[in-house]
């Protein structure tokens, strides 16, 4: 090994960084490849429900839009490192990470929506957008604006993502509608129903705008593929992007890389997964600002968030579950390679690895259970109502779980000699060692 100029050995061996690169890209070339597959059959069940609006047709369409967020996924863990989901050149923020996955959605401006206390005028107060025009007089559906893939671009003039009218989310509000409660209300003190939202087949048979919320399903969704495709080609073999991230010729270059991967998994752990998709809403009751809150998916949305994680460290790529039994069936593009886990016990660095194992495993406990509660009819808007809110709760658990994880994140980095935070501490406004407490925005 080098001499890193005090005397000892170095911890970084750039044939073994190498290997963790490689693996990296590979998993990340698998799962959006993935995504991108899973994303084009969710636009054939589209056209399908499209040419015979059935009962049948559209449950096919839901069964393949959850199908399409479970590669998905697992592959947040590339973001907050300029990788081609959030850069197009790997220096600007300027990738297509909003258009695909952004939420809370502005569906006031898409279609009808029922106000009450999670959802009332601050949710439809939307500045400068080409469809929001005289609330609710006007919106995408009952207007006569021609839906197209320019128009569904505009989505960044507002200060916040309210008027955010594109990606996988927009197509879960036209497909499930909105998540209301038992009596009907959108208010967070009545009763929750425990499905998701129940929009009537009616809506795309015999209703005058049938038409125009197909059509708009259909362009979000070929807009969707494009933008997904370009994510995947920055990860293929010779993509300019990928021969960029595998290259670490230098210990300093090394070092930077295994800081973008780390970067990754400790941003998306605390700031992102357990603050902004965890706690805001679980802090506040707030139905609206769960993650998947049309279909009651967030489950699966934490769950394999955390697990694109393990992936980073473990080395691995499992595939994913195509018919919602909790298990990965689709493994064609499945990867097994070399990992940071791999890294730490070829380095001698056994003590932090043992510690992130034991995180990680404390972590997948509380996304198990957050998914097994769902499963049995109690799924996350339900978890986070007032009266449930509290220590054994696995919503309070997991945010905490990830929170130390971040933590020993920062330890492998620190391990690795590498300088500079690897948890972004301005990733989210929550204060996750205390889950309870409300964030300030």
């Amino acid at each position: 090994d080098p001499d890193n100029g005090n005397g000892s050995a170095s911890v970084i061996n750039l044939d073994n960084v190498q290997k963790v690169l490689n693996t990296n890209a590979d998993i990340a070339l698998a799962a959006y490849e993935d995504s991108v597959d899973t994303a084009k059959t969710l636009q054939t069940a589209i056209a399908t429900f499209a040419g015979e609006p059935t009962q049948a047709n559209l449950d096919a369409a839901k069964s393949a839009w959850l199908a399409a967020r479970e590669p998905y996924g697992q592959t947040e863990v590339y973001r907050f490192r300029l990788s081609p989901i959030d850069s197009t050149d790997y220096t600007n923020e300027d990738g297509p990470e909003g258009d695909i996955n952004a939420w809370p959605l502005g569906e006031a401006l898409i279609d009808y929506v029922v106000e009450g206390n999670d959802f009332g005028d601050d949710q439809v107060a939307v500045t400068e957008h080409a469809t929001g025009v005289n609330y609710p007089a006007m919106n995408i559906i009952n207007s006569d604006v021609e839906i197209t893939k320019e128009l569904i671009s505009n989505t960044a003039t507002a200060e916040d993502e309210k008027d955010v009218i594109a990606g996988y989310h927009a197509i879960e509000f036209m497909l499930w509608g909105q998540d209301l409660n038992l009596d009907g209300s959108a208010d967070t003190l009545e009763a929750r129903d425990s499905s998701g939202g129940q929009r009537p087949l009616t809506d795309f048979t015999s209703d005058q705008y049938a038409a125009r919320r197909l059509q708009f399903m259909a362009v979000v969704a070929e807009k969707l593929i494009e933008d997904l495709e370009s994510v995947r080609d920055g990860w293929a073999e010779g993509a300019a992007y990928r021969a960029a991230f595998t290259s670490a010729p230098d210990e300093a270059t090394a070092k930077q890389k295994l800081a973008e991967i780390l970067t990754g998994m400790g941003t998306l752990s605390e700031g992102e997964l357990a603050g902004e998709r965890m706690q805001i809403a679980f802090s506040a009751n707030s139905q609206e600002d769960e993650h998947s809150c049309f279909s009651d998916n967030t489950h699966r949305d934490i769950w394999l968030n955390a697990e694109g994680v393990a992936n980073s460290y473990y080395g691995v790529y499992a595939g994913y579950d195509s018919d919602d039994d909790g298990t990965d069936d689709m493994t064609a593009r499945a990867v097994d390679g070399y990992g940071i886990d791999d890294y730490l016990t070829d380095a001698g660095l056994d003590a932090v690895k043992a510690e992130m194992e034991a995180a990680l495993a404390e972590t997948e406990t509380q996304y198990m259970a957050i998914d097994q509660s769902a499963r049995a009819g109690t799924p996350v808007d339900n978890l986070i109502q007032t009266a449930v809110r509290n220590a054994d709760n696995p919503m309070y658990k997991g945010i905490l779980a990830l929170n130390a994880q971040s933590t020993v994140i920062a330890n492998i980095a620190t391990a690795l000699t590498i300088d500079g935070d690897v948890v972004d501490p301005d990733a989210s406004v929550c204060d996750t060692t205390d889950p309870a407490t409300e964030c300030e925005e």
